[in-house]
């Protein structure tokens, strides 16, 4: 979860918040089960946050639900809730049966202004917002606003934790950057490489769940106001801290390469000179941190981004001295090679036919297509996790 603030991408809701409207948002399970509790935050509200009503059930078509499963949330009994400044709630169980990599539609009402609101920038889904309360109706006619282009976002919504299924292996938490929160995969498609390693894990007859904690533009080493904290403060939050974890898979330092300051959202700042031996300090940092309870830690090479912004001959440099330390340092329990998986010659740039392209027709060199994200998951080797 991120802190609100504007995007240096695209519009979003996070800013401005809710009041006395509906926000809609769909997302897909990692494990399947009789019932589910979903989890909101209010981590970076300043204000308690008022909850008016909130609902689940099975996705439909759009912005609909299946109707014969949606459900009324309820909160130690009770159909409103208030989430403390800082703080985070658990809804009770909601005894709905759902399977691994099924899609799920989470509603909520805010009747009253929330202020700006706790967020997920970029979810590569589309969120849908009514006008009124409408957080049980099942169909989509209310949910006429949306933003485009669908990269989306999540409001408030920091997961769902599903109970009574088979048995599954211990979770597996990718933490990275962009490439990780699936920037470039197919928007409303679930075809990041988590997902799709997820769908290998699955049909192996392995089934572990995969869980994202990548944030488009975060740093390995210093925090910003638009693409949250730094991986070193927010690792316990996003991978120690979740419970049944027992590998994470690390993607992290390319923003601190291509951007060794913060200059965007109004900010301006200097942050000092990024080194491998920063860079590899704070990975060893990481590693410490998941072996110290007893989590394999994956090491995963960084691609390659010639012709995107940032890039310069001494950047490239840096990242690929860095990918040789992940690689041969002997730190990390595994590798995941994403780097030459893409550029298996060593060429510094992404394939034109696994790059991801804007909305406007503009190569975008820094992050994978759908297409690439699969080349990515297909080659980490499942007995490495």
């Amino acid at each position: 979860m991120m802190r609100p603030s504007g995007s240096p991408w695209f519009a979003t809701w996070a800013e401005q918040g809710f009041a006395d409207q509906s926000v809609r948002q769909v997302i897909r399970l990692n494990a399947g089960g009789s019932h589910l509790r979903v989890r909101l935050s209010n981590a970076y509200g300043t204000t308690p946050l008022r909850l008016s009503g909130a609902s689940v059930g099975r996705t439909g078509q759009g912005a609909a639900v299946r109707p014969d499963t949606l459900h009324r949330l309820r909160f130690a009994g009770e159909p409103t809730a208030t989430v403390a400044a800082g703080g985070r709630i658990v809804s009770d169980p909601v005894p709905l049966p759902v399977q691994a990599r099924e899609q799920l539609t989470v509603t909520l009402y805010f009747a009253d202004p929330t202020g700006p609101a706790t967020y997920h920038q970029i979810s590569m889904t589309t969120a849908y917002r009514a006008g009124g309360d409408h957080h049980l109706d099942a169909g989509a006619a209310a949910y006429t606003d949306t933003i485009q282009p669908a990269w989306g976002s999540w409001y408030y919504l920091e997961g769902v934790d599903v109970t009574g299924g088979p048995p599954t292996g211990t979770a597996i938490v990718a933490i990275g950057e962009s490439t990780t929160d699936g920037f470039g995969s197919t928007s409303d498609g679930d075809d990041r490489y988590p997902d799709i390693l997820a769908q290998r894990l699955l049909a192996a007859g392995r089934p572990r769940p995969v869980l994202n904690a990548g944030i488009s533009g975060n740093k390995l080493l210093a925090g910003s106001v638009c693409t949250g904290d730094s991986a070193l403060s927010r690792f316990a939050r996003d991978v120690l801290d979740r419970p049944g974890v027992g590998t994470a898979i690390i993607s992290l330092g390319m923003n601190d390469i291509m951007r060794p300051g913060d200059q965007m959202c109004g900010v301006d700042r200097d942050d000092p000179p990024v080194t491998l031996r920063r860079l590899a300090d704070a990975h060893r940092s990481l590693i410490r941190a998941a072996h110290a309870q007893g989590i394999k830690a994956v090491g995963a090479t960084l691609l390659p981004f010639k012709g995107a912004p940032g890039w310069t001959r001494e950047a490239d440099d840096l990242r690929r001295a860095l990918n040789d330390w992940i690689r041969d340092s002997g730190e990390y329990d595994a590798i995941a090679d994403f780097d030459r998986s893409i550029d298996p010659h060593g060429g510094g740039a992404i394939p034109g036919g696994y790059h991801n392209h804007f909305p406007d027709g503009r190569p975008d060199h820094a992050h994978p297509n759908a297409l690439g994200y699969r080349i990515m998951a297909d080659f980490i080797d499942l007995d490495s996790l």
